[in-house]
């Protein structure tokens, strides 16, 4: 019995042993899973944490992309650097850029401060120093540069410079457009995280250059992490998890990456392994205590069992929890965000898909695609979804109308969920462009009204900058000045309006450029321009007004030239036809007593003689009654021509009317003289004239009056030669008869005998 009792105690003994190794490996193993059940939990919600903070700060990055490479668009037009500086800044910076950034620049060729989002006046500042400025200026960078962090010029604070270049028409370099994003605007986003002590989100470039590291402050901002192991994993495995030591200050952490879409950044979720082991050291104290008492009591299995459950409960909360924050982050961003798996149900969806769509939330998950867009929108959507499903993401835009009835244009985006190469879903974001839209419209109802005015007005029209740089030309401005548009963009203006004076052809200085520098409106200057291919003169009329801006500011001018070439010339026409005869074109009376009041002054100063001279041709009444009128004006034309070779160069031939000429021979030394130019005259009709096909033979009956001998005035001298030429008509014509005085009869001085024996 002894001996069986002591068996049976060793058995007892060895059972107890036994149950003890039992219950302990039971708990060891429970503690173990505990452990890796914390390590699993944290990095799933670090994923997801991560993959909502790439989500959203893809978005943001893209909405301010997108807002960068509108302001690129613009500002590479050159007709926008000539519009007033207020329209510019609404054109070339839009609302939701203002918002995101601490301020957009652009910056010329060589890195100075040309527009600012913040001031319609340019700070007087350069960047030409930035590491962007400098990619760009080399040309060795293409799209889209984010440079390193650093404190703001304008604010002090600390900003990620975003930056693309923009570019001449004819590919030039020609500056960089940047736009600083606040690193309280990542710190904002990442403040809802609730990590635990140690523990922190850090946003770097892909180069290890340090972004922001949440919570931690702005100490190590722009710190460079290259070559460091953790860096090191993150460039080579592109996302996923592992436990790391923090170079930085040594604390092991758990660190959860992810590239942040398409951009040259890399966002961590970083939990110290002491916070994520936390609860499990405490649940394995207090497991281990219980597997003791256990071994002792089966009652300290079930008060193990208790705790077990008590500390599920708390990691469901604590699941719960992070939901809900995640929830919390995507129902407030601005564009609908959802998911559909390879069904297209509904797996999730924010706050802005119920508002969008009149959806219960309730309602949502589970839904189709199809069933939520309706038949129409959804055959409209089918080839973007389709290719999405094929692992292809898709941005398109899209017009639809909301549950309110309210048409909106927006912006969709598709991105495959896809593992192992197998597509399970689609995410899904929406955002509302309709303003964006509005404005772009509007814009260009402006631009087409304005275009369109310039281009119908009969006027030419040629723009300037302030610096006196054409702008803009009008078509009428285009034949004028011989430029085209395209061409005279970026010259100067007084290379392509050259007014030249219409006197001496000397260049007029140019009152564009004058009413830059006064700031005042030029008065109208009346100049000749040259055609510059064909050589064709314009006459002009130009005047030039300054453009300013809001503040006084002269940013350009706007010069305006009429075309005044028919108006001179109908002028000199309508000048010439007052003072000659229009069918010879010789001087008529009224010139012809200008110029003999100026020969009687000059003949009493110098002490000469003139002589005055009427003549008519015989039997002209008789060409006109038999050959016609017509036949009768070419004989007055060619005995015009006839005359003007008969006579010296200061000799004046004038029509009086009808066949009667008068002739004004000024400054000759007495009577022969005029009885020379009678001569010629006589002369000149002995050859016929050719008149239409047949040749005629016309005479010639003349007067001549001296001066001072038969008058000391004009009308005298013009009485007498009259009378004289009548008394050699009534003397048998062909012939002149020179005046004797108020008593005398006219004396033959050249009759056909006389003339014939002149010859």
């Amino acid at each position: 019995m002894p001996f069986l009792r002591q068996f049976f105690s060793h058995r007892l003994i060895w059972l107890s042993l036994l149950l003890s190794l039992g219950i302990g490996a039971i708990f060891a193993r429970t503690i173990w899973s505990i452990r890796n059940d914390e390590w699993s939990y944290a990095s799933q919600n670090n994923a997801n944490l991560v993959r909502t903070l790439e989500q959203g700060l893809s978005w943001t990055l893209d909405t301010f992309d997108q807002s960068l490479e509108g302001v690129t668009r613009e500002v590479s037009r050159p007709e926008v650097w000539a519009l007033p500086a207020d329209l510019r800044s609404r054109l070339v910076f839009d609302n939701s850029l203002r918002a995101r950034a601490g301020g957009v620049w652009v910056l010329d060729a060589d890195g100075h401060v040309v527009l600012d989002s913040n001031s319609n006046a340019p700070s007087k500042l350069s960047f030409a120093d930035r590491d962007y400025f400098t990619a760009f200026k080399s040309g060795g960078h293409k799209g889209l540069f984010i440079g390193r962090p650093v404190p703001s010029r304008v604010t002090g604070l600390n900003i990620l410079p975003l930056s693309r270049a923009y570019f001449h028409a004819d590919g030039s370099f020609a500056g960089v457009v940047v736009g600083a994003v606040r690193l309280s605007v990542f710190n904002e986003l990442f403040g809802a995280l609730e990590l635990g002590l140690n523990s922190g989100v850090n946003l770097l470039r892909s180069d290890g250059v340090m972004i922001t590291r949440f919570p931690y402050g702005d100490a190590d901002v722009g710190r460079s992490l290259a070559g460091t192991p953790n860096m090191l994993r993150f460039q080579q495995e592109g996302s996923g998890s592992f436990v790391g030591t923090s170079i930085v200050d040594g604390v092991e952490r758990l660190y959860t990456f992810r590239p942040v879409g398409r951009y040259p950044l890399i966002i961590n979720v970083a939990q110290s392994a002491d916070s994520v082991l936390a609860k499990w050291t405490r649940s394995a104290w207090v497991l281990g205590g219980f597997a003791l008492l256990l071994m002792v009591s089966c009652v300290g299995l079930a008060t193990l069992f208790v705790r077990e459950l008590t500390l599920r409960q708390q990691v469901s909360a604590r699941l719960r929890e992070a939901e809900h924050n995640t929830r919390t982050i995507l129902d407030n961003m601005p564009s609908m965000i959802g998911y559909w798996d390879g069904d297209l149900r509904n797996r999730f969806a924010n706050q802005a898909y119920f508002e969008w769509f009149g959806v219960l939330p309730e309602r949502m998950p589970g839904m189709l695609l199809a069933d939520l867009l309706g038949p129409e929108l959804f055959a409209q959507d089918q080839p973007y979804l389709d290719r999405a499903l094929q692992g292809q993401a898709q941005l398109f835009e899209r017009t639809g109308v909301d549950a309110q009835g309210v048409v909106r244009h927006t912006m969709v985006s598709y991105v495959p969920d896809a593992e192992g190469g197998k597509v399970r879903g689609i995410f899904v974001q929406v955002t509302d462009i309709s303003e964006r839209k509005r404005m772009e419209n509007e814009l260009f109802d402006e631009k087409e009204r304005v275009r369109l005015t310039l281009q119908s007005i009969g006027d030419a029209v040629v723009c300037a900058d302030a610096r006196g740089i054409v702008t803009y030309l009008n078509p009428v401005a285009e034949r004028l000045t011989g430029w085209q548009a395209f061409d005279a963009a970026g010259r100067r203006i007084d290379e392509v309006v050259v007014l030249r004076n219409p006197d001496n052809d000397s260049v007029l200085a140019s009152s564009l450029l004058a009413a830059i520098q006064s700031g005042t409106v030029a008065g109208s200057v009346r100049g000749v321009l040259v055609h510059r291919t064909s050589g064709q003169r314009f006459q002009v009329d130009k005047t030039s007004s300054p453009i300013t801006d809001r503040l006084g500011a002269v940013t350009g001018a706007v010069a305006v030239l009429r075309d005044v070439t028919e108006s001179v010339v109908m002028a000199e026409r309508m000048a010439h036809l007052a003072q000659y005869d229009a069918l010879t074109d010789l001087p008529n009376r009224v010139l012809l007593q200008d110029r003999a009041q100026l020969a009687i002054s000059q003949a009493r100063r110098y002490g000469k003689c003139l002589a005055v001279m009427y003549l008519d041709l015989d039997g002209f009444k008789d060409v006109n009654d038999t050959l016609g009128h017509d036949v009768g004006d070419l004989l007055l034309v060619q005995f015009a021509q006839r005359l003007k070779t008969a006579v010296r160069a200061s000799d004046t031939v004038c029509r009086q009317g009808g066949d009667e000429f008068v002739v004004l021979l000024p400054g000759l030394d007495g009577a022969e003289a005029a009885c020379n130019v009678a001569r010629k005259m006589l002369a000149s009709c002995d050859v016929p004239f050719e008149l239409g096909g047949r040749l005629l033979q016309v005479g010639l009956s003349g007067g001549i009056a001296l001066f001072p001998q038969h008058g000391d005035t004009f009308d005298a001298l013009s009485r007498h030669a009259d009378s004289a030429m009548y008394a050699a008509k009534r003397g048998g014509r062909m012939r002149f008869m020179l005046h004797r005085g108020p008593d005398a009869d006219p004396e033959v001085v050249l009759a056909p005998e006389a003339a014939g024996q002149g010859q």
